[in-house]
């Protein structure tokens, strides 16, 4: 049986509703709202002393210690195991003898890790699964939140103040630490001899507290620490800075301390996804794959070409250079002027730090980058490596090879269910549904269609058609929406995602739609950025007509250049001259 499918057009007039796309120097990427696995852990020389069936166990890691001379690690089997020196107790066993062998961490037995942070002495912050935390290692200034500045030897639950909380994101500077629940509010403990804890005191602080003043009605989304001071980022891009401030690492255009938190100023107009600290500098990461640095710089850990500390937020540019001639606007052809026009890598990932001068970045065409204090050397501005992880900078160019992040192993034996469905989608072996599109047949399996769509609930419930034609979308924009149904992900160049926020917006597939606007704004560029806030307003994604929109207000000269600009929608030029005007985009 074969059952043909359509729909009414969703245009909101004819806004963009011709929309050609220029896009040469993106190619199409990958959107996954989860992260990324990786790596070969014996990168790291602290996992010599494992042996290569203990290697081939190893689900999580994370090297830290003065020399990276100290590892935890889980397995398969979530089981916990710690090697190294075992500096002030921080191996979690009980003792303080080095352990040349995995012990296991039995206190801990049942225990999944979802997070987790070090500091200098070193101390380690580890939060469960279940949002549960613990903290274990040196505490003379009570950075383990215990109450006490003795030194955990084993692994201790914290729960003052936080019995009732779940714990998503832990940091750690040095001597302090913070944690942030799911609510999105931060706790914090530990040495405060600059304000780091950001209770308005230098008192050290012994047991976890709220962090208030103007974190108080703000959902915080990620948290950092530097040596000795802290930072968040709350949900509406804005970012929150307080503790030591002599380098000029909290980006207020100063060097004096900051007891509590203060929003960073400097970055008014600007949303900011992400915030890495290093030792004494900071990096953060915006919605447009842009980054920003600032604080010390006698490595070049800036990337600014320099080693001139910044008080205040710097550009990092991965950027390579090309010239263009074009008409200038309002003159004859024969008038032309010459631009210099960067091709700038967008950014996904930064990396950094407390314990390392060494900065890290990697791009949406999966090159990663690396400056500041690269094994002795100091590298002034954003240098190409072969690597294809931000990790493996640290493993082998940091001082000391550390981890930045908790590493996490993809498994090779093992398919999850996640895994065995993204391998059955589009297999005529085992699919008892065709969809024929553009005279292609996408295979597809009607149980798991009824379960992850409502529209496939309703129109599949009492048919047993076995072919459906689609004719209102092209066959890269229908496969891709199938394919996100078994994968949860896309994989999609700007203008097929467009198509494909078409489709989410009929079939009212919220998260998708949001996928899609990702997409779209991972893959814009001064020629297609007009075209995009088109789309954005044919389908009435907000978010993402306010990201065009300020996309095209920050790269306005050569926007206006574009032949996207030339051909755009008399209504739409009408609004856009307007908006632009009313926030001041054509003052001299």
């Amino acid at each position: 049986m074969r059952t043909t499918t359509g729909r009414k057009s969703t245009d909101r007039g004819n806004l963009g509703s011709h929309i050609v796309l220029h896009a040469p120097f993106f190619q199409p990427v990958q959107a996954t709202l989860s992260s990324l696995k990786m790596l070969d852990v014996g990168k790291w020389p602290i996992f010599s002393l494992c042996s290569e069936e203990e290697l081939q166990l190893i689900r999580q890691a994370c090297v830290f210690g003065s020399a990276g001379n100290e590892v935890i690690y889980t397995t398969v089997n979530d089981e916990i195991f710690v090697l190294g020196t075992n500096c002030s107790g921080c191996l979690g066993l009980g003792d303080i003898q080095s352990a040349i062998e995995p012990r296991r961490l039995d206190c801990l037995n049942g225990k999944k890790v979802a997070c987790l942070s070090y500091g200098s002495g070193p101390h380690i912050v580890l939060a469960t699964t279940e949002g549960d935390v613990f903290t274990w290692g040196h505490n003379a200034y009570s950075q383990l939140g215990n109450g006490t500045t003795n030194h955990g030897l084993v692994p201790s639950h914290i729960s003052t103040n936080l019995s009732n909380k779940h714990v998503v994101e832990v940091a750690c500077g040095s001597y302090h630490s913070l944690v942030l629940t799911s609510d999105g509010e931060v706790f914090a403990w530990g040495y405060n001899n600059s304000g780091q804890v950001g209770s308005g005191s230098t008192g050290n602080q012994t047991i976890p507290r709220r962090v208030t003043g103007c974190l108080q009605n703000k959902t915080i989304v990620n948290i950092a620490c530097g040596q000795m001071c802290s930072m968040a980022v709350a949900d509406t891009g804005k970012v929150y800075v307080w503790g030591y401030n002599g380098n000029g690492q909290l980006g207020l255009g100063n060097s004096g301390n900051q007891p509590t938190p203060c929003r960073i100023a400097a970055l008014q107009g600007i949303r900011v996804q992400r915030v890495a600290c290093g030792y004494a500098h900071t990096l953060v990461l915006t919605d447009e794959g842009q980054v920003y640095a600032w604080g010390a710089n006698s490595y070049g850990q800036l990337g600014t070409g320099n080693k001139s500390n910044q008080s205040y937020p710097t550009p990092v540019t991965v950027e390579k250079d090309r010239k263009m001639t074009v008409p200038a606007m309002g003159c004859e052809a024969s008038h032309a002027v010459t631009y210099r026009i960067y091709q700038v890598r967008r950014i996904i990932e930064i990396a950094a730090c407390h314990s390392a001068h060494t900065s890290a970045a990697k791009t949406q065409g999966g090159n990663v980058y690396m400056w500041g204090q690269c094994r002795g050397q100091s590298v002034t501005l954003p240098h190409l490596t072969h690597f294809s992880c931000t990790d493996d900078v640290f493993a082998c160019f940091a001082t000391p090879a550390v981890t930045w992040r908790l590493l996490s192993v993809e498994p090779d034996d093992h398919l999850t269910v996640a895994e065995s469905l993204k391998r059955e989608f589009d297999n005529p072996d085992t699919a008892d549904l065709k969809f024929l599109v553009d005279g292609k047949y996408i295979y597809a399996h009607k149980v798991l269609l009824k379960i992850r769509c409502e529209h496939f609930r309703s129109s599949l419930e009492d048919t047993e058609d076995d072919i459906v034609e689609m004719s209102e979308f092209s066959y890269p924009v229908y496969r891709a929406f199938l394919e996100y149904l078994y994968t949860d992900s896309i994989s999609l160049a700007p203008e097929e995602a467009i198509g494909l926020l078409d489709l989410a917006t009929f079939y009212r597939e919220n998260r998708l739609k949001k996928l899609c606007q990702q997409t779209i704004k991972q893959g814009i560029c001064e020629e297609n950025a007009i075209a995009l806030l088109s789309a954005a307003v044919k389908y009435d994604a907000q978010d993402l007509e306010e990201f065009c929109f300020r996309f095209c207000i920050n790269h306005l000269t050569v926007v206006t250049q574009s032949s996207g600009f030339a051909e755009m929608d008399h209504d739409l030029l009408k609004n856009f001259i307007s908006k632009a005007s009313r926030v001041g985009a054509f003052k001299n």
